[in-house]
């Protein structure tokens, strides 16, 4: 595999581009490795030759199909979409460790799919073509998060119980709908959402167990 050294500026566009170069499970491709310099530009290498390198796509056949992701991608990718879209960055961290745990290719019995388990008409309504790919799952997540926070005029309740149950549900029950499953949803989600904004960092290093 050649060297893939070179600097480039951090976009979401060059996510698509590491995530969709991996190889099938099973297939030899060799780590790739990064480091930001004091310009903040990132270094790209699958042959690092300085104690700066840090990995961020792993070798397939280490772990299952969700851990061949680093955590440093997705810290990257979860800071991109709340920025874009205006939505805490701890709210969608903590929708994530309540949705999948991390794994990029959870699948619910439902249907929901990748790490912010988007049902298919949600996958459909933000255009998201490819719900296991990462950087796609995010960004269609976060965008609907930012859909129902201006519906519900920020409400967190309610966003997270239209998140978990579905904007029909809520209207229905004009509130929160008495589900065991949603009120559980939503109180997990909040836990976590105060812990990892009294960490006042993205850190998901020790997270990901996918």
């Amino acid at each position: 595999m050649p060297n893939l050294r070179g600097k480039m500026g951090l976009r979401a566009g060059f996510f698509a581009f590491l995530i969709g170069s991996l190889a099938p499970l099973g297939e030899t491709r060799a780590d790739i490795y990064a480091y930001k310099d004091p310009q903040g530009v990132l270094h790209f290498t699958n042959a690092p030759t300085s104690s700066r390198y840090r990995p961020v796509i792993r070798e397939p056949g280490r772990g299952s199909a969700g851990s061949l992701i680093a955590p440093a991608i997705f810290e990257e990718l979860i800071r991109s979409a709340a920025d874009r879209y205006g939505v805490d960055a701890h709210l969608v961290q903590a929708v994530i460790k309540v949705e999948s745990d991390f794994n990029s290719q959870a699948r619910s019995h439902k249907g929901a799919q990748g790490l912010m388990q988007l049902m298919p008409e949600t996958a459909q309504l933000h255009q998201v073509s490819n719900v296991y790919n990462p950087e796609e799952n995010i960004d269609g997540g976060v965008r609907h998060l930012r859909l129902l926070l201006d519906r519900y005029q920020g409400d967190l309740q309610l966003t997270l119980a239209a998140y978990n149950a579905g904007v029909k549900a809520v209207e229905k029950h004009r509130g929160v709908p008495p589900f065991a499953e949603t009120r559980e949803y939503i109180r997990r989600v909040m836990t976590y959402l105060d812990r990892y904004r009294g960490s006042g960092t993205i850190s998901i290093r020790e997270q990901v167990s996918h």
